[in-house]
This record gives C-alpha cells, structure tokens and sequence, in this order.
C-alpha cells in the first residue's frame, strides 16, 4: 500500500476527522443558494488565528464566485484547523503537524502546508510562534535521522512501515531519501527570518542540524561510488523502493545529488532528480547567506557556497538539453551518463513549479521546459472529460492532481490560464469543497484522499495570490 492511501484503507481517516463526517465522502452537499461552511466548529480546531480568519473574510467577500468562495474559506484554513499540535517543550516553541489523513509529519509537507501563512507572521504572536515551534521540530527530525522523510512526535509509536529495511527507528515514520525533505527545513528557516529578523531559531541544535544536512548531500554525491543509504519495502508496487536492493540504479559521479526517491514518495528511475537539485542549489545559497550575514561564519559559508556552485553546473551540463520540438529544455531525471527522463510529477519541487520555488529564467529554460510539460509530449499531461493537467506515476496512469493544476496557475503569468485552471479545480473537487490528492481525468468523484492539507492550504494560497495581484479575475463568475 502506499503511504498515501493506508490510513483511508485501515478506516482511520474518518474516525479521525469526524467533523468533516459525509460533508466530504462524495455526498452532494451544493445548493443553489447557499454553501455551508465544512470547517470544524471553533472549539475543535487545532489551531486559531484571527488574522488568518480576518484574511478569509476580507477575500471571500471579494468573490463573486460563491462556489469558489466557498472552497477557498474551506481550504485556506485546513491546516490550521486540523493538523497542529503546538506545544512549549524545554522551554522552547514545539510544533508537530501532521499531513493529514496520515498521522505523521513529513518534512516537506509541513513547510509547505504553513507556507501559506508566512507573510501574516508578524501580524499574530501566536502564528508566529507557531512557525517557530515547527522549526524547532524540524531541526530535532534532521537530528535524529535526516534520511528519513517523515516522522513521528510519539517516540513509543510503532510505524506502519516496521517491515522496511533497515527498521526505522523510534520518532521515524518511513526512511526515504529525498533531496527535498532537507532543502524545505532550510526554506522555512530562511524566510522566517527574512520576514521576522528573528535570529533566537540559529541556536546549537540548528547550526548542527545545517551541517549535518550539508554533509548529507555532500554524501550523496556518491563520488567514490559509494553511499550509506538503502531502502527495502516488502511491497507489491514496483515504485515504492529504489531498484538493486534498495540501492538505486547506478550513476556517474557527476557532481549532482542523488535522491532515491521523488517528492510523491516513488523511488527515481534515474537518481539525480533535477527539481530537487535546483532546489538544493537554492538552499544552498540562502543557507550561504545566513552563514554570511548572520552567524558570520565564512567557512561554512564558502562550503555551501562551493557545493551550489559544482550542483548548478552539473545540472546545466547534465540535465539540460535540446528537444526537437521546443528547443533547450531540463530533463526531470539523469543518471550522468547521458541517460534522462523527460517528464514531470505534480508534487513539489516539480519542473512546473521550479519558479514557485525560487527557479529563475536567467538560469534555465522554464518557458521552454513549460512548454513541453503542457504538450502531449509528457506523458504525465493528462487529458479527460473532467480536466487536463499533471499527473504523478504515484496515483497510476489517468489521475489529474489538483496540486499540478494549481502549480500551473502559481506559475502562470495569463490571465486567461489562469482563469481556466480555477476553472478546473472548481469542476473536480466532487462537491467537497476541498482539494485531493487526484482525480480521474474522466471523473472527479473517483478521487484520492478525502483529507489531504497540503492541497487544501495551497488552493488557499493561489486565491490569495490572485487577490493580491490580480484581483479582476475574482470578479467574475468561474464557469
């Protein structure tokens, strides 16, 4: 089973989110006139913050799209309202949030599913206590085993995932390398500190934590051909461990980062994943910068620095190359001897979303790279009755995520895209009001994961977004 799926499947899910009970199992809950609120009544939330309610009035009001409206006073909250566990422990902010209908943390989900609220931090003591909570816990994750993806706050907790080998250890969930786990705990840090100018977060653990994630991808070079880590899974899906014993397929040393696994928790075909190189690239250099100007430590800057540097021009020699129809274009993975997969997976970091990540033009071909990935050149570019867009090897061969068509508008700068991608996701969320992790290109009620936070808080963002800079297209109805 997938990681995705196994809570749903053992009936965990919904006795776990009681509040949102038929509202969100495929009942048509729409009217005509009138969409109620699938939000938990307040005392049953798990976390409150005014500003961020003060927010969804102030832009649902400026919708004239109730159906959307609706959505987007559903979503924006859905990780605040059910999945934090905030707490002081030692004496310092704890914050532990879950993805969903799976009760564990992942590194990468939890940055992304609080990035929404980033820019209202110095407008609530609370949120921003909050975010610093979630740093703290994210140094102890990297601390105890920053191979691991995903993790538990009960030490006592014996994880689903006990068969794997080797065995994950206490706190650990599942032990999947991915480039991207590290580089979202660096992402959080430095943009809690560009806005907040709070620099108590660098403490011992953390500055151990840094060079324990640098050492990690300094490892996974794999220049001597070597590496610590593996990964088995007794499973019947052929995507959920790498390939030669848990080992990966082999590569040249090339200077590129291997990641035995992508950002959907499917191991690589070819190790060095390039969205999840260029964002190590981009970690790398804010954690330079922290070094520089804050911790003024010069060493451990230049290193981050010199690793940026071997990383980013690995991926230009590597990972980009022409494309008959659409010129200079990035590979989604290479292997270093010239082998590459042109594709594209609708999780975070993906091709599509390298600009939301901090990607620019000046030093890779997105337009291009774009251009193909909305071409029936990708594979993973699905076209059905419901919708067309991205999809993921994770959920098969016909299932659209809503993540890629909401990446797609983030990244978007057409009014008229954009609009169609609200479109879509206002046709496919099978009258629950919240995103899922995918959909059937034919049809959207057959869906993944009715509880899925991430999805839901990064709709949320996109309406935001559009609000703040684009505000006409609210205007209007969506149809």
């Amino acid at each position: 089973m997938k990681r995705r799926e196994f809570i749903i499947k053992n009936g965990l899910a919904i006795a776990g989110l009681s509040f949102l009970s038929s509202k969100i199992i495929g009942v048509n809950m729409l009217t005509d006139s009138k969409y109620i609120s699938n939000r938990p009544p307040i005392n049953q939330r798990t976390f409150t913050s005014t500003v961020i309610d003060n927010k969804i009035s102030e832009v649902k009001n400026s919708m004239v799209d109730k159906e959307l409206a609706w959505m987007f006073e559903n979503c924006f909250p859905n990780t605040l309202d059910t999945t934090v566990d905030y707490e002081i422990i030692d004496g310092k902010h704890d914050t532990f949030i879950i993805t969903g209908d799976i009760d564990a943390m992942w590194l990468r989900d939890s940055t992304a599913q609080v990035w929404p609220y980033m820019p209202f931090i110095n407008e609530d003591d609370k949120l921003k206590n909050l975010i610093k909570g979630l740093i703290n816990r994210q140094i102890k994750c990297v601390i105890k085993d920053p191979y691991a993806n995903a993790f538990y706050k009960d030490l006592k907790k014996e994880s689903h995932w006990k068969g794997d080998k080797p065995t994950p250890i206490p706190g650990v969930h599942e032990r999947k390398w991915e480039i991207d786990s590290l580089c979202y705990v660096i992402r959080l840090s430095n943009e809690y500190y560009k806005l907040t100018e709070d620099s108590s977060i660098f403490d011992e653990e953390w500055k151990r934590a840094m060079e324990i994630i640098v050492n990690t991808f300094i490892t996974e070079q794999r220049k001597d051909g070597s590496s610590p880590y593996y990964f088995v899974r007794q499973t019947t899906s052929m995507i959920d461990a790498p390939t030669f014993s848990g080992t990966g397929r082999p590569i040249s040393p090339v200077g590129l980062i291997c990641s035995m696994l992508r950002p959907s928790d499917d191991a690589t075909m070819y190790p060095f994943l390039i969205p999840s190189n260029i964002f190590a690239v981009i970690s790398l250099r804010q954690l330079a910068d922290i070094y520089t100007k804050i911790l003024h430590n010069e060493t451990a800057a230049d290193r981050c620095l010199s690793l940026a540097i071997e990383v980013n021009s690995a991926i230009k020699k590597y990972a980009v190359f022409n494309h008959m129809g659409f010129g200079d274009i990035l590979a989604y993975e290479v292997d270093g001897f010239g082998n590459k997969v042109t594709m594209d997976d609708a999780n975070v970091p993906s091709l599509m979303s390298l600009p939301y990540i901090g990607a620019s033009e000046s030093e890779y071909p997105i337009s291009n790279t774009r251009n193909f990935l909305l071409s029936d050149n990708n594979p993973y570019y699905l076209k059905g009755k419901a919708a067309t867009g991205q999809a993921s090897p994770h959920t098969g061969k016909e299932k659209i995520w809503p993540m890629g068509i909401i990446l797609r508008a983030m990244t978007s700068n057409n009014d008229d895209e954009i609009v169609e991608c609200m479109k879509m996701l206002k046709q496919t969320h099978a009258d629950t009001g919240f995103m899922h992790e995918a959909f059937h290109k034919d049809d959207p009620y057959d869906y993944n994961r009715s509880w899925f936070a991430w999805a839901n808080t990064l709709f949320g963002e996109l309406i935001v977004k559009i609000y703040n800079e684009r505000p006409e297209l609210l205007s209007t109805h969506i149809n």
